[in-house]
């Protein structure tokens, strides 16, 4: 006797990142048209094979899509004043739009400092006070590229948001806090009821049971089971720790027994998170060069045109 299980849809982040980037690229065409090559500066501190394999990443992408790449590596032992005067100096540079401080940094340095001595108009993380200030007001500016591209993916893939029920379990700087700002404010692609779930609550379950999206941003792994989640909910997983070089999800894979919709281990929020990357860059850059039109609020998501057929509704 066989016993046979459903199986979530997958969400994949490689198509909405190739849209994405395909839109960068036209941008990017645009601006060298009027003179401009964008560029896009990495810094990064030490040698961990995990920051040097997303920088080198990022900068194969950007030889792709036309822009120049910049990198300054410092040593492991760099002070916090060694790191914070190249950020400095690469935000004072008029021929660099664009800059990324690789993280985490080493133990010893204090990266939201070195967040501080970069012009927020460069902050292509969207992690500078300033900009997640405006972010928390809803006023224009550089989008968090992991929570942001999160929304993209779900926009890409016909995933409705707008009123329904979504918990983010983590309220970390880079992507519980700024997701759940993000995710409720008024737009079509957004617009949620949203709860976050942390440490301090010990009965997270209770949350999570009742989602019709949740988002795992918390970076324990194995943390979420099939038993924590709504049948047929939609399941974003975040939140991701390493071992060497091993990625070990927030999600169990098994939860993918239960899940309506679910982003696979390897190729979910990656992909999006590094073309939003290049899609702050490269408006950085247009900014510099025209200023931005008022309409242009800065989180929204790509036009959401999926695969036919592609509408995942989630939740039950």
């Amino acid at each position: 006797m066989s016993t046979s299980f459903a199986v979530a849809r997958s969400l994949p982040g490689g198509p909405v990142a190739e849209q994405i980037l395909a839109e960068v690229a036209q941008e990017v065409t645009q601006l060298r048209a009027a003179g401009m090559t964008p560029a896009l500066a990495t810094v990064l501190v030490g040698d961990d094979d995990a920051s040097v394999g997303y920088i080198r990443i990022k900068q194969r992408q950007a030889m792709r899509l036309g822009f120049a790449s910049p990198h300054v590596q410092l040593p492991e032992s760099a002070s916090q004043a060694d790191l914070q005067a190249v950020v400095t100096q690469l935000s004072a540079d008029p021929a660099v739009h664009g800059v990324l401080v690789q993280h985490p940094v080493p133990r010893h340095l204090d990266f939201d400092r070195a967040m501080q001595a970069l012009d927020p108009e460069k902050d292509v993380d969207g992690m500078h006070p300033v900009n997640l200030g405006r972010l928390a007001l809803g006023l224009p500016g550089p989008a968090p590229c992991t929570p942001a591209g999160i929304e993209a993916l779900l926009a890409y893939h016909g995933v409705p948001v707008a009123g329904r029920e979504v918990v983010v379990l983590g309220r970390g700087a880079t992507l519980g806090r700024p997701l759940a700002m993000l995710l409720a404010q008024k737009r079509p692609t957004a617009n949620a009821a949203v709860t976050v779930v942390h440490t301090g609550v010990t009965d997270w379950p209770r949350y999570t049971r009742r989602a019709e999206i949740l988002v795992a941003a918390a970076g324990v792994p194995g943390l979420v089971r099939p038993e924590h989640l709504r049948p047929g909910a939609v399941v974003v997983g975040g939140g991701v720790r390493y071992a060497g070089r091993r990625l070990l999800p927030d999600v169990d894979e098994a939860c993918a027994t239960v899940a309506g919709a679910m982003t696979p281990r390897v190729g979910g929020v990656g992909p999006t998170t590094v073309a939003m990357v290049f899609r702050n860059a490269v408006r950085a850059a247009r900014q510099a060069l025209t200023p931005p039109h008022p309409d242009d609020d800065g989180y929204s998501a790509p036009t959401p045109v999926g695969p036919p057929g592609s509408g995942a509704s989630g939740g039950s």
